[in-house]
């Protein structure tokens, strides 16, 4: 892909390096927003008290918004009982539209492009990012263009 971002692996610092910069989390209203997926790891969910084991999937979300990109991590669990989040994900990336069968194709997420409903979760006093809903790229809202310019963060 030629538009593919390039990962920031940081920069190494000495010992006696002089630092400054603070925590830079953005916690970003209700709403729904761009993300590019940047990060997809097959991993193992143990399972749970109304959900047996099966595969999962871990999706890094770089989401944009008019204040700076955020990334939000969610978990994708291949079962039958989440069929319709994976059918929302890959609906929002464009690899499927509204009542269409779809075999999955896990090489293709990374670089993908599409919308989702972030809103803000509490857990043990901290508040964090997370999807609560993918947004079929056909139901899509495009940002308002005052509000957003793509590529300016």
């Amino acid at each position: 892909m030629a538009d593919e971002k390039i990962m920031d692996m940081g920069e190494a610092l000495d010992w006696d390096s002089e630092i400054s910069k603070e925590n830079e989390f953005l916690l970003l209203p209700d709403g729904e927003y761009e993300f590019t997926v940047i990060n997809m790891e097959r991993q193992r969910f143990d399972g749970s008290e109304k959900m047996g084991p099966c595969p999962m999937a871990k999706v890094t979300l770089d989401v944009r918004s008019r204040d700076g990109n955020v990334t939000v991590t969610d978990r994708l669990m291949l079962n039958k009982k989440m069929e319709w989040k994976l059918s929302a994900f890959f609906g929002a990336i464009g690899q499927r539209k509204h009542g269409e069968k779809l075999h999955m194709d896990w090489n293709k997420v990374i670089g993908s492009e599409g919308h989702a409903k972030i809103e803000t979760r509490e857990y043990q006093g901290k508040k964090y990012n997370q999807v609560k809903s993918y947004v079929y790229a056909e139901d899509a809202t495009p940002p308002k263009a005052a509000e957003y310019k793509r590529g300016s963060f």
